[in-house]
């Protein structure tokens, strides 16, 4: 099964925002050196016009790397795309993540705040214009002014649509559910929390047994108790392992957070196969953890996308 993942902004030096297509195939290069098959770049919320650029950088790469697997069909040849590090097969480039620009700025994060923009159709539209072969994930705060329709509508156009910095009830999470959204970005990250009163969206993620949820399993982003409480309560054919990776991931040691001069944490510290060795050492079960970076986002984008191609 091809290890896949479905949210990464970066990694070694290179990130999404402004990126030339030249950067996202060494992202891609890079992933593969870590035994990841695939991967969707995630585009950080920002103007109209900035993701519009972004997106069509990793257009850009997906169709070199497209030709240059044609090109290695046609001659015959055993010749791979090259990495500083010696010969390796660059992670497959599915498609892009929007992580905005539709989400809540009580639950910015690392995000930019002035760039998030009302729920509407018209603006989606926009955004996704000449590109809806490309997206393939949106993230959506579905407590929003008409987020539900907007989900609705991002839903009907084959483009999957998760739940994520957000500020949502239970309830309202629900709601999105039932309008169409089929997962919840990085659970308990940038999002309500579980209170004894009002479960929130992160309850919403643990409880329901039809969603996906992403988790970032690094040391700095889940206490592993938190870790283990997903792991007893969700379905483990539901939990997608990502590495919100950024720039700064592996360019130093990965038992660093990486932070801005707040504390603030700005992505993933590992990636997804470094993750599952961490949780592994930490006493999880090896089939399950290896199904959350292979399997279930196969199975996630396959079910949602079943025109997607992992070759």
């Amino acid at each position: 099964m091809p290890v896949i993942d479905i949210h990464t902004h970066g990694i070694g030096g290179y990130n999404t925002k402004g990126a030339a297509p030249e950067d996202i195939i060494r992202i891609a290069k890079i992933h593969g050196l870590h035994g990841v098959n695939a991967i969707i770049p995630t585009i950080y919320s920002a103007s109209i016009d900035q993701m519009r650029t972004d997106i069509a950088a990793v257009k850009k790469a997906m169709e070199t790397q497209g030709k240059d697997r044609r090109l290695k069909k046609e001659d015959g040849s055993k010749k791979v795309l090259r990495h500083e590090a010696g010969d390796v097969k660059p992670a497959t480039i599915l498609g892009v993540h929007l992580e905005g620009p539709f989400i809540n700025p009580a639950r910015a994060r690392a995000l930019d705040i002035n760039s998030f923009l009302p729920a509407k159709i018209s603006t989606c539209k926009q955004l996704l214009e000449g590109f809806g072969d490309v997206v393939k994930i949106i993230t959506v705060a579905p407590e929003l002014d008409g987020a539900p329709d907007l989900i609705r509508s991002i839903a009907d156009t084959g483009i999957i649509v998760n739940m994520g910095h957000s500020d949502a009830t239970y309830s309202e999470a629900e709601d999105g559910f039932n309008a169409g959204a089929k997962g919840i970005t990085h659970i308990f990250n940038a999002m309500r929390g579980i209170h004894h009163r009002e479960p929130g969206i992160a309850g919403f993620g643990v409880m329901n047994p039809h969603i996906y949820i992403e988790v970032i399993a690094d040391p700095f982003h889940l206490h592993p108790k938190t870790i283990e409480l997903i792991f007893s309560t969700k379905k483990p054919e539901k939990i997608i392992i990502v590495s919100d990776s950024v720039k700064e991931t592996q360019m130093d040691t990965h038992t660093r957070s990486i932070t801005d001069s707040t504390g603030k944490l700005l992505g993933g510290s590992m990636t997804i196969t470094e993750s599952a060795q961490y949780l592994i050492g930490l006493g999880f079960s090896k089939n399950i953890v290896e199904q959350c970076i292979s399997d279930n986002p196969e199975r996630y984008l396959t079910d949602n996308l079943p025109s997607i191609s992992f070759s």
